[in-house]
């Protein structure tokens, strides 16, 4: 008896549906070949996990998409809009509460563009899983990989250092076409994120306050990254959005947060001139940056005179954070 395999079903089914309600098995037989027979058994089992809902009669049923949703497209980059792909491919498919489609579009189109702009690949694979717990959104594409692109923009060869820059926000190798906030703010809208790149991992925790971390890579060709937001969530764009400003009500990208527990290991603190430069870099870029030494215990008196009396500047206010009281004293010192 022949049947059908589910993961890769539930990867076409929810648009099937959107598209073809009143004969949906027709549509899964055209696409895979198996009998009505077998189609119909299969409907009934997605209907079974909630994959889809069944309405109307027996011999005239009508399916929409139930409460577990996925689309998974692969799109050629050459011309592609990323604003299309979202209109006619994902969005008819979802129900999400309002607030979480805006961030889930904002992030989508704003991932896909970062892939025809800067990859220099020839292909992304987008796919959006809706749970009813999350929306789950995961980009990939085919390209050098975005920590290789840093390094040949800026000379950053060390993935570490190339995401204490994506930390901080406005990096970008195109800063007459972007302004760098895309990914950054993708970031800060999500529950989980992971980014993947050239054997290198990154994730983010909305509810860990040690920001961005190193994570196993995956070993594939390009970048991925992969962002679920809750659908009960309070945050909003706009308030991911005007939290970064200086007023807190306005949009101006002035206020950004510098994670140094991501550039520090149990045997390499935070103790040199040059570590403290590099914590400075294009900080001057911003109105105020919260340096945060949560996870941080100790620092050096050379890294801590060079940021905070060395660097420091009139147009910057540096405001160190979640320090433990060796920290608070080291900067205390330097700032007398």
């Amino acid at each position: 008896m022949a049947r059908l395999d589910l993961p890769a079903l539930t990867q076409w089914i929810t648009a099937a549906a959107v598209a073809q309600p009143r004969d949906l098995a027709g549509a899964i037989c055209a696409r895979t070949g198996v009998s009505r027979v077998t189609a119909r058994r299969t409907l009934k089992r997605l209907v079974e996990l909630n994959w889809l809902v069944s309405t109307g009669s027996t011999r005239k049923p009508c399916h929409e998409p139930g409460l577990l949703r996925q689309v998974v497209r692969i799109y050629t980059l050459d011309g592609l809009a990323e604003d299309r792909v979202w209109s006619r491919d994902f969005a008819p498919c979802f129900k999400l509460p309002a607030a979480v489609q805006r961030m889930v579009q904002h992030a989508l189109t704003e991932l896909v563009n970062n892939a025809i702009d800067h990859s220099g690949g020839t292909s992304v694979t987008v796919s959006l899983r809706q749970t009813p717990q999350h929306a789950q959104l995961l980009v990939s594409d085919d390209g050098r990989g975005l920590f290789e692109q840093i390094d040949r923009h800026f000379g950053l060869d060390d993935p570490m250092l190339a995401m204490l820059e994506l930390g901080k926000g406005k990096l970008t190798s195109q800063p007459d076409r972007h302004s760098g906030r895309g990914l950054y703010f993708t970031a800060r809208m999500a529950d989980v994120f992971d980014l993947h790149a050239n054997e290198a991992a990154f994730q983010r925790r909305a509810w860990d306050a040690d920001g961005f971390v190193a994570g196993r890579p995956l070993k594939r060709q390009g970048t991925s990254v992969y962002a679920a937001i809750a659908l009960d969530t309070t945050r909003t764009l706009e308030s991911v959005l005007q939290s970064h400003s200086e007023d807190g009500r306005s949009y101006g990208f002035d206020r950004t947060r510098v994670p140094l527990r991501l550039i520090t290991t149990d045997s390499d603190g935070l103790e040199s001139r040059a570590q403290a430069r590099r914590v400075a870099a294009r900080l001057d870029s911003f109105k105020r940056a919260e340096i945060d030494f949560h996870g941080v215990p100790y620092i050096g008196h050379g890294f801590a005179d060079e940021l905070f009396r060395v660097q420091a500047s009139d147009a910057l206010r540096l405001v160190p954070i979640n320090m433990s009281p060796a920290v608070a004293a080291m900067i205390a010192s330097v700032s007398a």
